[in-house]
This record gives C-alpha cells, sequence and structure tokens, in this order.
C-alpha cells in the first residue's frame, strides 16, 4: 500500500500533469493553486531500492531532498509500534546529520480530502545555508515522554503550503 502513495507523491514533486489533476480534485483553490506551483521548479524523484533506504530522493539544481514516505487511516504515527520505524529514522537523522541534508518526512492521512499530505523533519540540528530557512520552517517529529517518535498530521505541513514556500524562496 505504501508503493501507491509513493508514486503519488514523486508523481507531485515531479509535476506530472495526471497526478496532480488528481491529488487536486478534492483541495480547495488555495491548495490547488500552491501545489500547481510546482511546474515552475519540479524535481527529478527517485525512488529508494530496497526498505530499508529513504522511499524516495528528491533532486534539482538547488536542493536535494531524502524524503520517508509514510501513511495510515490514524491521524497518529507512533514509531514506537515498530523497531524498524525507530531504526530508520534514527539512521535517517545519522545520515543527514553526516552529509549536511535536511530530512523529510511525508505522511499521507488516508481517506483524507483536500491536501492529505503533511510533511515533517527530524531535529537533525544546524542546518546551513538556504536550507536553514526552510529547515526552521518545518515542524519536527516530537519525541513523547519515552523519547519515541510521534508524527501527529494536524501538527504537519500541508504539502501545498510546503511546495508554494519551496518555490517562492527558491525562484
Amino acid at each position: 500500500m505504501g508503493r501507491i502513495f509513493e508514486r503519488e507523491l514523486k508523481g507531485i514533486l515531479s509535476a506530472n500533469d495526471d497526478v496532480l489533476a488528481r491529488v487536486t480534485k478534492t483541495c480547495d483553490s488555495a491548495e490547488r493553486t500552491a501545489y500547481m506551483r510546482i511546474r515552475q521548479r519540479p524535481f527529478m524523484v527517485i525512488r529508494g531500492a530496497g526498505s530499508l533506504g529513504v522511499d524516495l530522493v528528491a533532486i534539482r539544481s538547488d536542493l536535494s531532498l531524502p524524503i520517508e514516505v509514510k501513511s495510515s487511516v490514524s491521524d497518529v504515527l507512533r514509531f514506537s509500534r515498530s523497531e524498524k520505524l525507530a531504526v530508520q529514522a534514527q539512521e535517517m537523522m545519522d545520515d543527514c546529520r553526516r552529509v549536511g541534508l535536511m530530512p523529510i518526512y511525508a505522511f499521507r492521512y488516508k481517506r483524507q480530502r483536500g491536501d492529505a499530505w503533511r510533511i515533517f523533519t527530524l531535529d537533525v540540528g544546524p542546518v546551513n545555508g538556504r536550507l536553514k530557512v526552510v529547515y526552521s520552517r518545518l515542524p519536527k517529529i516530537a519525541p513523547s515522554k519515552e523519547g519515541n517518535l510521534i508524527m501527529r498530521w494536524n501538527d504537519g505541513m500541508p504539502l501545498s503550503k510546503f511546495i508554494d514556500y519551496l518555490v517562492t524562496i527558491y525562484s
């Protein structure tokens, strides 16, 4: 099931007209306009080969984003439900710190009308350059009292706003 949403996000970020039309069908006009702005600055998006690495890498001349795609029928995703999720998040944080990239978690809330995607990042410490501005605006995946990561869909940045913001600051 997750691969469906990986392909959907790949289509959005690479400005595929068919995917954009389908995804924005239930969006309001502001969300639809923001989604369509990706056509001005699309990404080349590569899908990861295995289940242990990142799902997608979105690349263009000025920006590279390693992306982990998660989907759920619940609006809360607890990383403690699976050791694999926690290990995967830690490895992504470590890798992104090492090379100076900003990790992205894209959370697709199933059966949600309108903009069903929310964007988060992990707390990887200082980020440099233009990424610093984007990183500072993105919600971080919060740890629970026990230290387990929890992604709450309502706390995320709508993908439409993320796209609008990226196109604006990188134009």
